[in-house]
């Protein structure tokens, strides 16, 4: 039985929306701030990546940006991937920590990753998305 004033019963309140998942996730203000200050243009481009890659650390001795410059980091790398490597999507694990799904199958965890880029550079995030891309 159809009704149509009561919607479509078969979507499931509070689904994630992949497109409003995706811009939110894509947002990354402290990490573009960082970088328009070193005048890096963030395009949301693999050559981006390389860019950051080339950027002096000097956020590693500030304790208390770290932190969310890796998040955004690794925030900035997923939508570089979703953006550019066809059926790369964000998905939700049941904890909330974002990754980002391959056609494939296969999950990267890119938050964790740009935990390590912003605190110790290693591995690239162009790198790390070479790695992404071939998968």
């Amino acid at each position: 039985m159809k009704i149509p004033f009561l919607g479509h019963r078969h979507d499931k309140p509070g689904a994630p929306d992949p497109e409003g998942i995706a811009e939110l996730l894509s947002e990354c203000e402290l990490l573009r701030s960082q970088a328009s200050r070193e005048g890096v243009r963030l395009d949301d481009t693999a050559a981006s990546l390389e860019a950051l890659d080339q950027l002096v650390p000097r956020w590693r001795d500030d304790e208390e940006v770290l932190p969310w410059l890796g998040n955004d980091a690794g925030l900035y790398l997923g939508t570089v991937v979703v953006r550019t490597v066809p059926g790369a999507a964000w998905d939700l694990r049941p904890d909330g920590q974002p990754v980002i799904r391959l056609a494939s199958g296969r999950e990267f965890d890119v938050v964790a990753s740009g935990h390590e880029w912003a605190s110790s550079g290693v591995p690239e995030l162009s790198q790390l998305y070479g790695e992404v891309a071939e998968a």
